[in-house]
Parts: C-alpha cells; sequence; structure tokens
C-alpha cells in the first residue's frame, strides 16, 4: 500500500465511518469479485453496457427513466475508478466518500465528520491520539535531551552529535521538500489566465535561494557541534560565519519589500499622461520593478502591500538585533568579559518591548480609525455630545433640542455608515485585538524562556529541564484536553427522549380555560367580553352618570343593564412604570409580585 494512503487510513478512518452509499458499491454495480484482474473489469463493463445503456432499453421497448440513467452513470464511473490501478487502490483503501473527500475537501459535512468519528471505534480514536503524542515526542524530544547533555545525565564522554540525532532528522526531512520543490519545476499556467498575465508565483530563482538559505543553517549547525565536541579548534567567530551570511540574505531578502513605493493607477496615468491599459508591456515590467501599483488607497491591494512593507520593516528591525546579539554573545565568549549575561540577553529584552508595542500601537490605530468613523460603534457617546455637554452646559438649540450650531455642522459633516460597514469595523478592531494579544501572550512566554535561561547560565542551581519545563506543562495540557475530546466523544441517543417545544398544547390549554372559575357578577351589573363590547351589532346605549342622584341611567331608550370594563390585570411595577402612575391615579390595586 502506498504511503500516503496509509497515512489517510491513519487519520481519517474514524471521520470516513461506514462506506454505505446509495446506489451500491463498485464492484457489485458491474458484477465482479474484488480481486477481479483488468480483462475481467473490462469484459464485465461491456456486458454492464449492454443491458443498462439507455439506448439498449429504448430498443427493447423499455421506458427509460431518471433512475435507469443515473444507474448507467454510476456503473461507467465505477468501471473509470476500477480500470485505473491508481484510483482502484486509493477507493479500495479508503471507499468512495474518501476518494470524495479527497477531491473536494470543501464537500465535506461538519456534523457528518462528528457523527461518524462518534461512531468510531477505540482503535481508530487511538491512532489520532498516537499521531498527537508523536508530533509532541518529535518536537520536545530535541530540547530535553540538550537539557539531559548539559546536566551531564549522559556522562562526560556523550558526543553532541549523538545528542543532536533529532536535528539531523528534521534537516533531512526539510531538505528533502526544498529538493522536491526544485524538481516539480515550473507552474503550469491555468487555463483561464492569459499568457501575457501569468506569472508563477514560485519562481525557480525564489527555490533555490530558500535551499540556499536553509544549506547556511545546516552547516552552522555542523560546525557548531565540531566546536562543541572539540573536533576543531576554530574559534567562535568562525563557527558564526554561515550565521552572518543567513543574517545579510534575510537582509538582502527584506531590503527592497521595506523601501517599497505603493503608487495608485490614478498616479502612474498622471505621470505619464494615458490611461494604463495604453501602457506597453516594456513600461508595465519597468514600472513593477520599481513600484507596487494598486487600483487606489482604499483597495484591498493597497492594505496588502502595506502589511508586507510593513512586515519587512520589523524582519529587519529584529535582524539587526539578533546581530547585535551575536556580536556581544561571541565577544562575551572569545574575549572573556565577564559581563553579566543579563546585559548580553538585553537586545532580547529590547526587542520583545518593542514588539509588544508596536502591535498594541496597530490596535490603537485600528481602533482610533473606527471611533472616527462611528463613535457610537462600541457603545461610546460621539464626541459632538461631549462637546455640547462641555463646552455649554445648558444650552437648548433653536428647537430646543440641546445641539448647538458646531455640534449639528459635525454631525452633519459624518457620513453615515450602513450596519454592514459597521460589521466589518467591528471585525478589523476584533481581529487587531486578538493578533495584539496573541503576539504579546506569545512575547511573554517566550520571555519566561529567556529568564530561566540567562538564570540558568548566571549560576542559578535549579536542573535545566526547569527552562523548558513551561512547554512542556503546555504540552501536557493540551495532550490531556484532546485525549479527553478524542475518546469521550459519544453519539447522544435520541430514542425515547421526550424534548420540551416551548409551546403549549390547544386542547390542554382550552382545556384549562374552561375549568378556570370565571369572577363572580357584580349584582345589577352584567358583564360583556371584550369581544361582545367591540361588536358593533350591539347597539347598547351608554350609561351616564347622575351627579345629583349619584345613580347610573341610561342614555335614551329603556334602562338595561350596562357594561363596565373587565377587572385590570396585574402589572408588574419593573416592566411598565408609566402604566403603574396612570393606574395609580384611578385608584387601581396592582400585585407587586
Amino acid at each position: 500500500m502506498r504511503y500516503d494512503l496509509a497515512f489517510a487510513l491513519c487519520c481519517c478512518k474514524s471521520f470516513l465511518g461506514s462506506d454505505d452509499v446509495e446506489g451500491g458499491d463498485f464492484y457489485s454495480l458491474l458484477e465482479v469479485d474484488r480481486d477481479a484482474s483488468g480483462d475481467e473489469i473490462k469484459r464485465a463493463y461491456k456486458r454492464q453496457s449492454l443491458q443498462m445503456h439507455p439506448d439498449k432499453l429504448a430498443q427493447r421497448g423499455k421506458v427509460v427513466t431518471e433512475e435507469d440513467q443515473e444507474r448507467f452513470t454510476r456503473m461507467k464511473e465505477a468501471y473509470e475508478i476500477l480500470s485505473d490501478p491508481h484510483k482502484r487502490e486509493t477507493y479500495d483503501a479508503i471507499g468512495e466518500r474518501g476518494m470524495k473527500w479527497l477531491d473536494e475537501p470543501f464537500s465535506v459535512d461538519p456534523q457528518e465528520l462528528a457523527h461518524n468519528f462518534a461512531k468510531s471505534s477505540a482503535l481508530d480514536r487511538s491512532k489520532i491520539f498516537g499521531i498527537f503524542v508523536a508530533i509532541a515526542v518529535a518536537v520536545f524530544l530535541l530540547p530535553i535531551l540538550i537539557c539531559m547533555h548539559v546536566d551531564g545525565i549522559f556522562g562526560p564522554n556523550a558526543s553532541w552529535f549523538a545528542v543532536l540525532t533529532p536535528l539531523w532528522i528534521w534537516d533531512a526531512f526539510i531538505l528533502f521538500y526544498h529538493s522536491r520543490v526544485i524538481m516539480m519545476g515550473p507552474i503550469n499556467r491555468p487555463e483561464h489566465i492569459p499568457p501575457e498575465e501569468w506569472v508563477d508565483p514560485l519562481p525557480m530563482k525564489k527555490r533555490v535561494f530558500s535551499l540556499v538559505r536553509f544549506m547556511l543553517i545546516i552547516i552552522f549547525e555542523v560546525f557548531c557541534a565540531f566546536r562543541l565536541d572539540n573536533i576543531v579548534g576554530w574559534t567562535w567567530s568562525i563557527v558564526f560565519i554561515p550565521l552572518y551570511i543567513w543574517e545579510a540574505t534575510t537582509l538582502y531578502k527584506k531590503f527592497p519589500l521595506a523601501r517599497m513605493r505603493i503608487v495608485t493607477v490614478e498616479d502612474l496615468e498622471t505621470a505619464l499622461g494615458k490611461p494604463f491599459a495604453e501602457f506597453s508591456q516594456a513600461e508595465k515590467e519597468l514600472i513593477s520593478k520599481r513600484y507596487s501599483v494598486v487600483p487606489s488607497t482604499t483597495s484591498p491591494e493597497f492594505e496588502a502591500a502595506q502589511k508586507i512593507k510593513t512586515r519587512a520593516r520589523q524582519d529587519m528591525v529584529k535582524s539587526g538585533f539578533r546581530i547585535i546579539f551575536v556580536l556581544l554573545l561571541i565577544a562575551q565568549v572569545e574575549f572573556n568579559l565577564d559581563w553579566s549575561w543579563w546585559l548580553i540577553f538585553s537586545p532580547f529584552w529590547i526587542m520583545t518591548f518593542l514588539i509588544c508595542y508596536a502591535n498594541y500601537q496597530a490596535f490603537a490605530e485600528v481602533q482610533r480609525m473606527a471611533d472616527e468613523k462611528d463613535p457610537t460603534l462600541f457603545g461610546q457617546r460621539p464626541d459632538t455630545d461631549i462637546e455640547s455637554q462641555s463646552g455649554n452646559y445648558g444650552a437648548m438649540g433653536k428647537d430646543g433640542d440641546g445641539a448647538t450650531p458646531i455640534a449639528a455642522a459635525k454631525d452633519s459633516s459624518r457620513p453615515d455608515i450602513s450596519e454592514e460597514e459597521k460589521e466589518e469595523l467591528k471585525a478589523q478592531v476584533m481581529a487587531s485585538g486578538s493578533r495584539m494579544c496573541s503576539k504579546c501572550c506569545s512575547q511573554g512566554f517566550l520571555l519566561l524562556i529567556a529568564l530561566l535561561f540567562v538564570g540558568k547560565i548566571q549560576g542559578a542551581g535549579y536542573p535545566s529541564l526547569i527552562i523548558i519545563s513551561p512547554f512542556l506543562m503546555v504540552a501536557g495540557t493540551i495532550l490531556c484536553c484532546l485525549g479527553c475530546a478524542i475518546f469521550g466523544m459519544t453519539e447522544v441517543p435520541t430514542d425515547g427522549v421526550e424534548f420540551d417545544t416551548g409551546s403549549l398544547d390547544t386542547g390542554t390549554a382550552a382545556e384549562a380555560s374552561i375549568n378556570t372559575p370565571m369572577p363572580a357578577p357584580v349584582s345589577g351589573i352584567n358583564y360583556a367580553p371584550p369581544s361582545e363590547r367591540n361588536d358593533p351589532s350591539k347597539n347598547e346605549p351608554s350609561p351616564t352618570l347622575d351627579a345629583e342622584k349619584g345613580e347610573m341611567e341610561e342614555s335614551g331608550g329603556n334602562p338595561e343593564p350596562h357594561t363596565i370594563e373587565p377587572p385590570p390585570q396585574p402589572i408588574d411595577l419593573l416592566d411598565d412604570y408609566e402604566q403603574v402612575q396612570k393606574s395609580s391615579s384611578r385608584g387601581e390595586l396592582h400585585d407587586l409580585d
């Protein structure tokens, strides 16, 4: 079996579930065994075509339905899969559903994945958990071995080359990846892109440049191992030469991006005096080498170019701090300056502070722009209200609305934004805030590791494993949570479970209303429900009050029992305070509960 299929089975078997696909198995559609040869599959396809082809069915006088056409199409698809040895091996390993997910990853239904995983066996789940454990071991094995060697657990004769074995394995994998990227050749142009507009996103020059940079890292690691094992007597200045070159290539790569000039199409058309569509190919190539052309300053392309430029400048600043740190480190080791190691690591402390401060400034800038567009976006009062209250307290406008002319002018100058724009502003602020929090938390975590490392170098007596203990604690917590999630997920049974729909049964409600006793009628007064009161067919005379007699009289016609309003319903004092005041003025009683 191919290695990719073995890995797919190990990772995805619990998510695939059973392969009970509507329409039957491919082998059953062709009526062949699973170990059938290619010739047998071909003969079976011809035989099934004579029986299932819509034209053959019509010749035999049968009315061809959509089911017949779908069955023939599915049988043809089965032959295309099973006649190809590569596709057949994939189908035998992961089934039809797995092949569909490999071809169309976005067609995966998350609910179906969760359902299949909840029904999977403990063995399939153990494979997934084993992959996470293997990744954690591969990542933390090297630092654990280095700490144990520094503490002398392996003895004084242990070789650094042997201790760094996991590092050489990682380097071999990464080197294999770079070689494969170079050997795959140029990327083919998609059919929907014209040849004159196609640009290879991964040119060969960039691939070779990345390989050279990685080779410099490998050479530096080998030199360090030679020097630590005393195989060579070089000074540390010579050992760090590959690292100097690597930093120089970083500056060479980031410097053009850091000084990149961003221009709009309108600026180019104004400068050259003609539309951008009339630019020649030579002019476009010359412009692309010197400038980054964007449609406008409000376009997403401008924001992307600005981010690339900002990131390049930040990378150059980080590279400068790394160079200063390496120079201080070499001076401390080579010349025995006996400086404090806290001073040697001062570039790291400053860089950590600058990274956190830069992310805070970026977040503050995004929040300020959002406040300018909509001050009420996050529940804040507009500046106009604050100025009107603080500058002219109690002043009324022309119509008595409390707005000054200055505030009204500012309100009219600020354009209204739609709900979609408000949601976009909120998303930008939230994304910037989450980015700031993640950067600051990661820098704080690395700062803790650096403090433990410098304390150990300075002479602290704790074991070296304490330095990487925060990483180990975080990794252990993540593995425990993953284990609980993987092995604890089960399918919730729905048989025999009654769900509360939140609605009352009509019959029960009607029965309850019938059984509810009505209030006793007042002597001499007939109560009329609201439906009868509002009925225009019942022309009952309205009663009037005789103030002298203190009796109710009907206005016209024979005196008849009059109607009164139904008893007032209890009112919640916390619900409608105005209604309570009106009812209290009429002398009505209320339920305070």
